[in-house]
């Protein structure tokens, strides 16, 4: 689904990467784990279409990356900027689809009340940003997106802000959902456990400038997965051993 060969993107003298290759297939779940500043957030905006590489090729279902495209939604950390705050639950969930045309008003709303099913935001159709949580506020974010159908879905630490509580119903959810639906989803997290409770396989980007994938490890446990078995702690334990090394070597 995406395929990205020799990427490099650098801003001005600062060479954030130059030989990024991978390939992401359809509907995985792909986790990015890496120490701060190694370029995580810069790789999810270049396959978003934000930012242009200047070497390399980036492409998707085949065709070349060169602009942001409804095959492709963000999901930010950031609630606040993401979501309209004039609008209520049930006005941010179709905003979208009104604005793209998509489907007529029976279609969009059986739609929209499916996903704030799934995500147990339905009874808060009529609530405006301001009056929901965190967690609240990243499921809408969640159905938003969701609702418009793209295949790819590209998350920058959704649930990094969440209670422990709140982040394990979402991870939960969010497996579930991209599992019945097919999505491609490229995560981003600094959460070991995150990594891999959710990833299919997990990259570990080394440390910046010139930064690199420098490991990718297959998790092959079914979903649910189940954080007290000695296979889950041992892949803990390799992910944490590298994720390590490279930010001793960020301040080395």
């Amino acid at each position: 689904m995406i395929e990205i060969v020799e990427l490099g993107i650098r801003f001005e003298d600062y060479v954030v990467f130059e030989n990024i290759n991978l390939s992401i297939n359809d509907a995985e779940f792909f986790v990015v784990l890496g120490p701060s500043g190694c370029g995580k957030t810069t790789l999810l905006n270049a396959i978003a279409g934000f930012i242009k590489p200047y070497k390399g090729h980036m492409r998707v279902a085949g065709s070349e990356i060169t602009r942001p495209g409804a095959d492709r939604s963000v999901i930010f950390q950031n609630t606040d900027a993401a979501l309209f705050p004039w609008k209520t639950v049930w006005e941010n969930s179709e905003f979208g689809l009104q604005l793209s045309g998509k489907g007529t008003k029976d279609v969009r709303e059986k739609l929209i009340r499916t996903y704030l099913k799934k995500t147990n935001l339905d009874g808060h159709e009529h609530k405006y940003p301001h009056e929901l949580s965190g967690g609240m506020k990243q499921r809408l974010q969640l159905v938003r997106t969701l609702v418009m159908d793209p295949p790819i879905l590209l998350m920058d630490e959704p649930f990094a802000n969440l209670d422990a509580q709140t982040k394990r119903y979402l991870q939960l959810e969010l497996v579930d959902i991209c599992k019945d639906s097919g999505k491609t989803v490229f995560f981003i997290t600094h959460d070991l456990n995150e990594a891999v409770i959710l990833g299919q396989r997990v990259a570990i980007m080394s440390a910046g400038p010139h930064s690199g994938i420098k490991n990718i490890y297959e998790i092959a446990q079914p979903y649910p997965r189940d954080l007290t078995t000695g296979e889950f702690r041992n892949v803990l334990s390799l992910l944490n051993n590298d994720l390590e090394e490279e930010s001793n070597a960020e301040f080395a």
